[in-house]
Protein backbone atom coordinates (compact mmCIF):
# COMPACT_ATOMS: atom_id res chain seq x y z
CA UNK A 1 0.00 0.00 0.00
CA UNK A 2 1.18 3.51 -0.76
CA UNK A 3 1.95 5.75 2.19
CA UNK A 4 -1.05 8.03 1.53
CA UNK A 5 -3.38 5.02 1.56
CA UNK A 6 -1.89 3.76 4.80
CA UNK A 7 -2.44 7.22 6.27
CA UNK A 8 -6.08 7.10 5.12
CA UNK A 9 -6.54 3.71 6.79
CA UNK A 10 -5.12 5.08 10.05
CA UNK A 11 -7.42 8.14 9.78
CA UNK A 12 -10.41 5.84 9.41
CA UNK A 13 -9.33 3.90 12.50
CA UNK A 14 -9.13 7.17 14.46
CA UNK A 15 -12.60 8.27 13.31
CA UNK A 16 -14.07 4.91 14.26
CA UNK A 17 -12.28 4.86 17.61
CA UNK A 18 -13.80 8.20 18.62
CA UNK A 19 -17.10 6.99 17.19
CA UNK A 20 -17.62 4.59 20.09
CA UNK A 21 -17.50 7.47 22.56
CA UNK A 22 -20.02 9.37 20.43
CA UNK A 23 -22.30 6.31 20.26
CA UNK A 24 -22.33 6.04 24.04
CA UNK A 25 -23.32 9.70 24.29
CA UNK A 26 -25.96 9.36 21.57
CA UNK A 27 -27.58 6.36 23.25
CA UNK A 28 -28.29 8.54 26.27
CA UNK A 29 -30.63 10.53 24.00
CA UNK A 30 -32.07 7.94 21.58
CA UNK A 31 -33.07 4.25 21.49
CA UNK A 32 -30.39 2.17 19.74
CA UNK A 33 -32.34 1.23 16.59
CA UNK A 34 -33.61 4.79 16.16
CA UNK A 35 -30.08 6.18 16.46
CA UNK A 36 -28.89 3.65 13.88
CA UNK A 37 -31.72 4.55 11.48
CA UNK A 38 -31.04 8.29 11.76
CA UNK A 39 -27.33 7.60 11.21
CA UNK A 40 -28.08 6.19 7.78
CA UNK A 41 -30.62 8.87 6.93
CA UNK A 42 -27.82 11.39 7.50
CA UNK A 43 -25.39 9.27 5.46
CA UNK A 44 -27.81 9.06 2.51
CA UNK A 45 -29.12 12.63 2.41
CA UNK A 46 -28.30 14.78 0.56
CA UNK A 47 -25.34 12.84 -0.87
CA UNK A 48 -27.51 10.37 -2.78
CA UNK A 49 -28.66 13.27 -5.01
CA UNK A 50 -25.06 14.35 -5.70
CA UNK A 51 -23.38 11.10 -6.71
CA UNK A 52 -24.17 8.72 -9.58
CA UNK A 53 -25.68 5.32 -9.04
CA UNK A 54 -23.29 2.53 -8.04
CA UNK A 55 -21.85 0.38 -10.80
CA UNK A 56 -22.49 -2.78 -8.74
CA UNK A 57 -25.63 -4.81 -9.27
CA UNK A 58 -28.66 -3.97 -7.14
CA UNK A 59 -28.39 -7.12 -5.03
CA UNK A 60 -24.96 -6.03 -3.83
CA UNK A 61 -26.22 -2.56 -2.93
CA UNK A 62 -29.18 -3.94 -0.98
CA UNK A 63 -27.12 -6.71 0.59
CA UNK A 64 -24.43 -4.30 1.71
CA UNK A 65 -27.02 -1.92 3.17
CA UNK A 66 -28.69 -4.71 5.15
CA UNK A 67 -25.42 -6.20 6.37
CA UNK A 68 -23.80 -2.93 7.37
CA UNK A 69 -26.84 -0.97 8.54
CA UNK A 70 -29.33 -3.42 10.00
CA UNK A 71 -27.05 -6.29 10.99
CA UNK A 72 -23.77 -4.69 12.00
CA UNK A 73 -24.77 -1.31 13.40
CA UNK A 74 -28.28 -2.24 14.55
CA UNK A 75 -26.89 -5.16 16.51
CA UNK A 76 -23.86 -3.21 17.78
CA UNK A 77 -25.89 -0.25 19.07
CA UNK A 78 -28.30 -2.68 20.73
CA UNK A 79 -25.37 -4.49 22.35
CA UNK A 80 -24.04 -1.25 23.85
CA UNK A 81 -27.56 -0.37 25.00
CA UNK A 82 -27.85 -3.78 26.70
CA UNK A 83 -24.71 -3.40 28.77
CA UNK A 84 -21.69 -3.81 26.49
CA UNK A 85 -19.26 -1.02 27.47
CA UNK A 86 -18.40 1.17 24.49
CA UNK A 87 -14.64 0.76 24.98
CA UNK A 88 -14.85 -3.01 25.19
CA UNK A 89 -17.21 -3.09 22.20
CA UNK A 90 -14.53 -1.33 20.13
CA UNK A 91 -12.18 -4.21 21.01
CA UNK A 92 -14.46 -7.19 20.47
CA UNK A 93 -15.77 -5.79 17.20
CA UNK A 94 -12.27 -5.97 15.71
CA UNK A 95 -12.45 -9.76 15.58
CA UNK A 96 -13.87 -8.97 12.15
CA UNK A 97 -10.29 -8.48 10.91
CA UNK A 98 -9.44 -12.16 11.29
CA UNK A 99 -12.86 -13.27 10.03
CA UNK A 100 -12.54 -10.98 6.99
CA UNK A 101 -9.23 -12.55 6.00
CA UNK A 102 -10.65 -16.07 6.39
CA UNK A 103 -13.84 -15.30 4.44
CA UNK A 104 -11.87 -13.62 1.66
CA UNK A 105 -9.68 -16.72 1.41
CA UNK A 106 -12.66 -19.08 1.23
CA UNK A 107 -15.09 -17.04 -0.89
CA UNK A 108 -12.86 -14.83 -3.04
CA UNK A 109 -9.75 -16.94 -3.46
CA UNK A 110 -7.50 -14.36 -1.80
CA UNK A 111 -4.47 -16.09 -0.32
CA UNK A 112 -3.05 -14.29 2.71
CA UNK A 113 0.66 -14.72 3.32
CA UNK A 114 2.13 -16.22 6.45
CA UNK A 115 3.19 -12.77 7.59
CA UNK A 116 -0.35 -11.42 7.24
CA UNK A 117 -1.78 -14.31 9.21
CA UNK A 118 0.87 -13.86 11.90
CA UNK A 119 0.11 -10.13 12.05
CA UNK A 120 -3.65 -10.63 12.37
CA UNK A 121 -3.17 -13.28 15.06
CA UNK A 122 -0.75 -11.02 16.95
CA UNK A 123 -3.13 -8.08 16.75
CA UNK A 124 -6.03 -10.28 17.80
CA UNK A 125 -3.98 -11.45 20.78
CA UNK A 126 -3.53 -7.81 21.75
CA UNK A 127 -7.28 -7.26 21.54
CA UNK A 128 -7.87 -10.39 23.65
CA UNK A 129 -5.46 -9.02 26.25
CA UNK A 130 -7.34 -5.72 26.27
CA UNK A 131 -10.66 -7.51 26.63
CA UNK A 132 -9.34 -9.69 29.45
CA UNK A 133 -8.23 -6.60 31.32
CA UNK A 134 -11.59 -4.83 31.21
CA UNK A 135 -14.31 -7.26 30.16
CA UNK A 136 -15.55 -8.36 33.56
CA UNK A 137 -18.38 -5.79 33.62
CA UNK A 138 -19.88 -6.66 30.21
CA UNK A 139 -23.22 -8.42 29.99
CA UNK A 140 -23.32 -11.81 28.29
CA UNK A 141 -25.97 -10.73 25.77
CA UNK A 142 -24.03 -7.57 24.96
CA UNK A 143 -20.83 -9.54 24.38
CA UNK A 144 -22.55 -12.11 22.11
CA UNK A 145 -24.33 -9.43 20.09
CA UNK A 146 -21.03 -7.60 19.54
CA UNK A 147 -19.51 -10.79 18.15
CA UNK A 148 -22.51 -11.11 15.80
CA UNK A 149 -21.93 -7.51 14.67
CA UNK A 150 -18.28 -8.32 13.97
CA UNK A 151 -19.30 -11.28 11.79
CA UNK A 152 -21.74 -9.08 9.85
CA UNK A 153 -19.00 -6.50 9.23
CA UNK A 154 -16.65 -9.19 7.93
CA UNK A 155 -19.29 -10.43 5.47
CA UNK A 156 -19.96 -6.82 4.39
CA UNK A 157 -16.23 -6.42 3.62
CA UNK A 158 -16.37 -9.46 1.37
CA UNK A 159 -19.50 -8.16 -0.38
CA UNK A 160 -17.71 -4.89 -1.20
CA UNK A 161 -14.81 -6.81 -2.70
CA UNK A 162 -17.09 -9.23 -4.60
CA UNK A 163 -19.29 -6.46 -6.01
CA UNK A 164 -16.52 -5.03 -8.19
CA UNK A 165 -17.83 -1.55 -7.34
CA UNK A 166 -15.84 1.26 -8.98
CA UNK A 167 -17.66 4.08 -7.15
CA UNK A 168 -17.24 3.32 -3.41
CA UNK A 169 -18.87 6.58 -2.32
CA UNK A 170 -21.89 5.88 -4.51
CA UNK A 171 -22.21 2.39 -3.03
CA UNK A 172 -22.12 3.83 0.47
CA UNK A 173 -24.65 6.61 -0.21
CA UNK A 174 -27.16 4.48 -2.12
CA UNK A 175 -26.90 1.50 0.24
CA UNK A 176 -27.61 3.89 3.14
CA UNK A 177 -31.16 4.22 1.77
CA UNK A 178 -31.76 0.57 2.69
CA UNK A 179 -31.44 0.42 6.53
CA UNK A 180 -33.70 3.26 7.85
CA UNK A 181 -37.13 1.72 7.18
CA UNK A 182 -36.28 -1.79 8.49
CA UNK A 183 -34.59 -0.27 11.54
CA UNK A 184 -37.50 2.06 12.33
CA UNK A 185 -39.90 -0.85 11.87
CA UNK A 186 -37.90 -2.95 14.31
CA UNK A 187 -37.70 0.00 16.72
CA UNK A 188 -41.49 0.31 16.57
CA UNK A 189 -41.81 -3.34 17.55
CA UNK A 190 -39.15 -3.24 20.29
CA UNK A 191 -39.67 0.23 21.78
CA UNK A 192 -43.20 1.06 20.62
CA UNK A 193 -44.35 3.60 18.00
CA UNK A 194 -44.78 6.38 20.55
CA UNK A 195 -41.22 6.02 21.85
CA UNK A 196 -39.89 6.17 18.30
CA UNK A 197 -41.95 9.28 17.47
CA UNK A 198 -40.96 11.02 20.70
CA UNK A 199 -37.28 10.25 20.09
CA UNK A 200 -37.34 11.65 16.56
CA UNK A 201 -39.39 14.78 17.33
CA UNK A 202 -37.64 15.56 20.62
CA UNK A 203 -34.03 15.57 19.42
CA UNK A 204 -31.66 17.66 21.52
CA UNK A 205 -28.52 19.33 20.23
CA UNK A 206 -26.51 16.50 21.79
CA UNK A 207 -28.49 13.96 19.80
CA UNK A 208 -28.18 15.99 16.59
CA UNK A 209 -24.41 16.32 16.98
CA UNK A 210 -24.09 12.59 17.72
CA UNK A 211 -26.10 11.75 14.58
CA UNK A 212 -23.94 14.16 12.57
CA UNK A 213 -20.73 12.50 13.69
CA UNK A 214 -21.83 8.88 13.25
CA UNK A 215 -23.65 9.70 10.00
CA UNK A 216 -21.18 11.96 8.22
CA UNK A 217 -17.71 11.52 9.72
CA UNK A 218 -17.88 7.88 10.77
CA UNK A 219 -20.07 6.57 7.96
CA UNK A 220 -19.48 8.76 4.89
CA UNK A 221 -15.85 9.70 5.45
CA UNK A 222 -14.86 6.52 7.29
CA UNK A 223 -16.59 3.90 5.15
CA UNK A 224 -16.09 5.94 1.99
CA UNK A 225 -12.31 5.72 2.43
CA UNK A 226 -12.50 2.15 3.74
CA UNK A 227 -14.48 0.85 0.77
CA UNK A 228 -12.19 2.62 -1.69
CA UNK A 229 -9.16 0.96 -0.10
CA UNK A 230 -10.81 -2.48 -0.18
CA UNK A 231 -11.72 -1.96 -3.84
CA UNK A 232 -8.11 -1.07 -4.70
CA UNK A 233 -6.33 -3.60 -2.51
CA UNK A 234 -7.30 -6.94 -0.99
CA UNK A 235 -9.54 -7.51 2.05
CA UNK A 236 -6.60 -9.22 3.74
CA UNK A 237 -4.48 -6.09 3.25
CA UNK A 238 -7.03 -3.51 4.46
CA UNK A 239 -9.09 -5.20 7.19
CA UNK A 240 -6.23 -5.52 9.74
CA UNK A 241 -5.96 -1.71 9.99
CA UNK A 242 -9.18 -1.87 12.02
CA UNK A 243 -7.03 -3.35 14.80
CA UNK A 244 -6.02 0.26 15.51
CA UNK A 245 -9.62 1.23 16.32
CA UNK A 246 -9.54 0.13 19.98
CA UNK A 247 -6.23 1.94 20.48
CA UNK A 248 -7.84 5.21 19.38
CA UNK A 249 -11.05 4.29 21.20
CA UNK A 250 -9.30 3.89 24.53
CA UNK A 251 -7.40 7.14 24.07
CA UNK A 252 -10.62 8.99 23.15
CA UNK A 253 -12.42 7.54 26.17
CA UNK A 254 -9.59 8.75 28.38
CA UNK A 255 -9.58 12.28 26.94
CA UNK A 256 -13.34 12.79 26.48
CA UNK A 257 -14.91 10.60 29.18
CA UNK A 258 -12.01 10.63 31.68
CA UNK A 259 -11.81 6.83 31.70
CA UNK A 260 -8.58 5.51 33.25
CA UNK A 261 -5.94 3.71 31.16
CA UNK A 262 -4.24 0.73 32.80
CA UNK A 263 -0.80 -0.69 32.13
CA UNK A 264 -2.51 -3.79 30.73
CA UNK A 265 -4.23 -1.61 28.11
CA UNK A 266 -0.97 0.13 27.24
CA UNK A 267 0.86 -3.17 26.76
CA UNK A 268 -2.01 -4.65 24.78
CA UNK A 269 -2.10 -1.59 22.54
CA UNK A 270 1.61 -2.10 21.83
CA UNK A 271 0.90 -5.72 20.83
CA UNK A 272 -1.79 -4.48 18.43
CA UNK A 273 0.70 -2.11 16.81
CA UNK A 274 3.22 -4.95 16.41
CA UNK A 275 0.54 -7.03 14.71
CA UNK A 276 -0.29 -4.21 12.31
CA UNK A 277 3.41 -3.73 11.51
CA UNK A 278 3.68 -7.43 10.61
CA UNK A 279 0.69 -7.16 8.29
CA UNK A 280 2.05 -4.04 6.58
CA UNK A 281 5.47 -5.63 6.00
CA UNK A 282 4.08 -8.93 4.71
CA UNK A 283 3.76 -9.70 1.02
CA UNK A 284 0.32 -10.75 -0.16
CA UNK A 285 -0.25 -14.08 -1.84
CA UNK A 286 -0.37 -14.28 -5.63
CA UNK A 287 -4.17 -14.29 -5.84
CA UNK A 288 -4.60 -11.39 -3.45
CA UNK A 289 -1.96 -9.31 -5.21
CA UNK A 290 -3.42 -10.03 -8.63
CA UNK A 291 -6.98 -9.19 -7.56
CA UNK A 292 -5.75 -5.95 -6.01
CA UNK A 293 -3.90 -4.75 -9.13
CA UNK A 294 -6.07 -2.02 -10.70
CA UNK A 295 -4.37 -1.88 -14.09
CA UNK A 296 -2.33 -4.98 -15.08
CA UNK A 297 0.36 -4.22 -17.66
CA UNK A 298 0.79 -7.62 -19.28
CA UNK A 299 -1.58 -10.16 -20.78
CA UNK A 300 -0.97 -12.87 -18.18
CA UNK A 301 -1.77 -10.48 -15.34
CA UNK A 302 -4.85 -9.22 -17.21
CA UNK A 303 -6.11 -12.79 -17.66
CA UNK A 304 -5.52 -13.60 -13.98
CA UNK A 305 -7.31 -10.43 -12.88
CA UNK A 306 -10.31 -11.30 -15.06
CA UNK A 307 -10.47 -14.78 -13.55
CA UNK A 308 -10.31 -13.32 -10.05
CA UNK A 309 -13.23 -11.01 -10.77
CA UNK A 310 -15.28 -13.93 -12.12
CA UNK A 311 -14.58 -15.90 -8.95
CA UNK A 312 -15.50 -12.88 -6.83
CA UNK A 313 -18.77 -12.37 -8.70
CA UNK A 314 -19.71 -16.04 -8.29
CA UNK A 315 -18.80 -16.06 -4.60
CA UNK A 316 -20.71 -12.87 -3.90
CA UNK A 317 -23.81 -14.18 -5.68
CA UNK A 318 -23.78 -17.38 -3.63
CA UNK A 319 -23.23 -15.35 -0.47
CA UNK A 320 -26.23 -13.12 -0.99
CA UNK A 321 -28.69 -15.84 -2.01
Amino acid sequence: MRFTHRAQAVLVAALWGVNFVVIEVGLRELPPLVLTALRFVAAALPLVFLVPRPTARLRYVIGYGLLLGVCKFGVLFTAIHLGMPAGLASLVLQTQALVSVLLAAVLLGERPSGGQIAGVLTGSAGIALLAAGGGGHATAIGFVLTLVAALCWAVANVVVRASGETRPLSLLAWSSLVPPLPLLGLAGIVDGPKAVLDAVTGLSWTGILAIGYVGYLSTLVGFGLWNRLIAEYSVARVAPFSLLVPVFGIAAARLLLDEPITWTEIMAGAVVLVGLALVMRARTGRKAATAATPDPIDSDARTAAGAALVRAESAGTDLLR
